[in-house]
């Protein structure tokens, strides 16, 4: 399976992008020397693109078929692009305030500690529907691990889409969310022109 192995401040460095938004709250004292050309229509969608691949840990081919599917459902395709993308179950857990950063959601989920509708889940790339319930197993619930991630995950807000209940670790997803309820510094229109050439 391939891994991007790249250090995360450096690339949120190169990207212009703030850690926060991946859930790291150290910065980076280094500057990014300025560049002397200016970026030709071409460099800023791939920007764009290159900083939602990362921000949400996909990868080039998953990220084409979630355009993909995007492009043929109702409504604007960017729009639909960072829907499909939020709705993912790692990026839900991350939400939930279950995991620092979407790598350790991910982790989580492929360790078989999460269960929706009450089914043990495996797949961090899984689509997760309005109604479904997230959870931490019973049994893995008292765990050190989540005790420690709820202490600093504490003063996070989560999204009005979701309902969540950290006393009993678990979340209920009331609908999908909307462009306005996705905090992500990225322009999805960029995204879409780039893939439609």
């Amino acid at each position: 399976m391939a891994v991007d192995k790249t250090p995360v401040l450096k690339r949120c460095r190169s990207l212009g992008l703030d850690p926060v938004f991946l859930g790291i709250d150290k910065k980076s004292n280094r500057q990014l020397r300025n560049q002397r050309r200016k970026m030709s229509e071409y460099g800023t969608q791939l920007r764009e693109k290159q900083k939602a691949k990362f921000i949400y840990g996909v990868l080039e081919k998953p990220f084409r078929n979630y355009y993909a599917k995007a492009n043929k459902m109702k409504g604007q395709t960017g729009t639909n692009l960072m829907i499909l993308l939020e709705s993912r179950l790692d990026n839900v857990i991350f939400r939930m305030g279950l995991a620092r950063t979407r790598r350790e959601a991910r982790q989580i989920v492929g360790h078989r500690l999460i269960t929706v509708n009450g089914k043990v889940v495996n797949i961090p790339s899984y689509l997760v529907s309005a109604g479904d319930v997230v959870a931490v197993k019973e049994n893995k619930k008292s765990l050190q691990r989540f005790k420690d991630i709820l202490e600093v995950t504490n003063g996070r807000l989560t999204p009005a889409w979701l309902d969540a209940d950290q006393e009993n670790l678990k979340a209920t997803v009331k609908q999908l969310p909307s462009r306005e309820e996705i905090d992500v510094p990225v322009n999805e229109m960029l995204i879409v022109e780039l893939y439609s050439k």
